[in-house]
């Protein structure tokens, strides 16, 4: 089975409290920011031998080119925050124009809960491009000595059913659901 691989990098900041508020630590509680590069894996939803003729999955051109514009778009340089987090307050009174940019995530941002999210997005993606192609894998570098892979089903992982109502389900710009 043939799988097409790709990579992107991007800059963040994000913030983790929900370990401040069980008294674990506080140091990730600091606004502070990585450059990280995601790895996608994509995989035809019903593999067929090569045909003989183009002689592959689907052109990568093809497949990456919604997915690079939205990591290079949206992605690079917003500021990941927890739902509930009292900076998303913040911006919302003083700052609104910021809006945009701020990635939400139910809980704390972490790399782990984005595999997910961007999983879900890349997915989404595809499926409304009507492409043979599905992610299977997504592996997010967050330093050079930390990664987070994922493989599955990442609703089931969220714990959160697939709904419009998500930005991560929606194939889309988005990168909250604010209004």
């Amino acid at each position: 089975m043939f799988s097409l691989v790709f990579s992107r990098r991007y800059a963040m900041a994000h913030r983790l409290l929900a370990d401040t508020l069980n008294g674990t630590g506080d140091k990730c509680a600091t606004p502070h920011g990585h450059n990280e590069t995601v790895t996608v894996t994509l995989r035809a939803a019903h593999p067929a031998p090569l045909d003989g003729g183009r002689n592959m999955v689907h052109p990568f051109e093809v497949a990456k080119a919604t997915w690079h514009r939205w990591i290079d778009d949206q992605v690079d340089h917003a500021f990941q925050l927890a739902a509930n987090d009292p900076l998303l307050g913040y911006f919302q009174a003083h700052e609104p124009a910021r809006l945009p940019r701020l990635l939400i995530t139910q809980g704390d941002p972490t790399t782990e809960v984005l595999a997910c999210c961007f999983m879900a997005k890349l997915n989404a993606f595809l499926a409304a491009e009507a492409t043979p192609l599905v992610c299977v894998e997504i592996s997010i570098e967050e330093t050079p000595t930390n990664t987070v892979t994922f493989a599955g089903d990442p609703h089931d992982a969220l714990g959160l059913p697939a709904s419009p109502g998500h930005w991560w389900c929606r194939p889309d710009m988005t990168i909250n659901d604010l209004e």
